[in-house]
């Protein structure tokens, strides 16, 4: 059976549904194995047993999150060479434009030669202030929907082999 691995990190929900809708799309393949993994509980042997993921985080100060970047840094060079041609696929909750925190994952996964399946999915929450940046997130039903159909398109690929 195929597996899916989705990683995320999320300090105000907002990636947290991202990543969940991700899941739900996922999930609609019954003969793929979806796993959705908090990026501190996520190690090399995760990223071992799938076959493509998807990394779901915050932007914070135009970048990945701390603990996503620690996730990167605790597996890097565990999994290098050993990942070669998988594919991935990033979702960004962000704040302003999102555009550096997906160039972050981008050169992570060259690195790790993965395959992207699709650009970053970036969803921003036009959060400014130090009050609506802190405040829980509600993401839209519309940016969910698109979390989902990324969750199913990447699924789909899995299963039928395209990727």
């Amino acid at each position: 059976m195929k597996a899916l691995l989705i990683v995320y990190h999320s300090m105000t929900g907002g990636t947290l549904q991202m990543a969940q809708a991700a899941a739900e799309g996922a999930s609609t393949e019954t003969s793929l194995q979806v796993r959705l993994l908090r990026a501190p509980d996520a190690g090399a042997s995760d990223l071992m047993r799938a076959d493509g993921y998807i990394f779901a985080t915050p932007e914070n100060l135009a970048a990945i999150s701390g603990l996503m970047k620690d996730f990167f840094d605790r597996t890097y060079y565990a999994v290098l060479e050993r990942l070669n041609g998988r594919p991935y696929a990033t979702l960004i909750c962000a704040g302003s434009d999102g555009q550096n925190a997906a160039r972050q994952i981008e050169r992570i996964a060259t690195g790790w030669r993965l395959k992207p399946v699709a650009p970053a999915l970036i969803i921003c929450t036009h959060a400014q202030t130090p009050e609506a940046i802190l405040r829980p997130k509600q993401i839209r039903p519309e940016d969910l929907q698109s979390c989902t159909e990324a969750g199913a398109a990447m699924a789909a690929g899995l299963v039928l082999g395209i990727f």
